[in-house]
């Protein structure tokens, strides 16, 4: 399957916040479960240029953010259509924003923060070589929740990741 990556629309933005939605614990990523999240998400400007849709034939699939926190770093953030998770397909999907990322920003790391209860992208993450390297509370949702900190770094032998 091949992903292709186009900075977001509104028009594509629209239905990614308001019929996206997730089942069971998984309803914590909708995004109107947080107002922040959601303006944040829905405001082209604060978008900008950082948030892209990743598309499948046509389809929008997903979505990735991308920062810069640092020169060497890139810091990623994602969404997957709810109706394409649990099915397997995570590690492909993590894959190409991998390339992607670096082939359009060339970091020496990539970083993400994944909830702690969220055990399958914890897998794929890992099986994409992400480790985890620390923990932290962060408010959201109405609540505190604890996330994982992973980052995955180019290997000082070959230089790539």
């Amino acid at each position: 399957m091949t992903h292709h990556f186009t900075v977001l629309t509104q028009r594509q933005a629209e239905p990614i916040a308001y019929t996206w939605h997730y089942e069971g614990d998984y309803a914590f990523y909708n995004l109107e479960a947080d107002e922040d999240d959601l303006a944040e998400f829905i405001d082209a400007e604060q978008r900008g240029q950082s948030v892209f849709a990743v598309t499948s034939d046509g389809e929008l699939i997903g979505f990735v953010s991308v920062m810069r926190p640092d020169a060497e770093t890139v810091d990623i953030g994602l969404g997957m259509k709810p109706s394409l998770t649990g099915n397997g397909s995570g590690r492909a999907f993590v894959t190409s924003i991998l390339d992607f990322v670096k082939a359009t920003y060339a970091p020496h790391r990539i970083t993400l923060s994944v909830a702690a209860f969220n055990v399958r992208a914890i897998r794929a993450y890992e099986a994409c070589g992400f480790e985890q390297t620390g923990s932290f509370q962060q408010p959201t949702n109405g609540s505190t929740f604890t996330f994982i900190q992973m980052e995955r770094q180019k290997s000082p032998q070959n230089q790539s990741f």
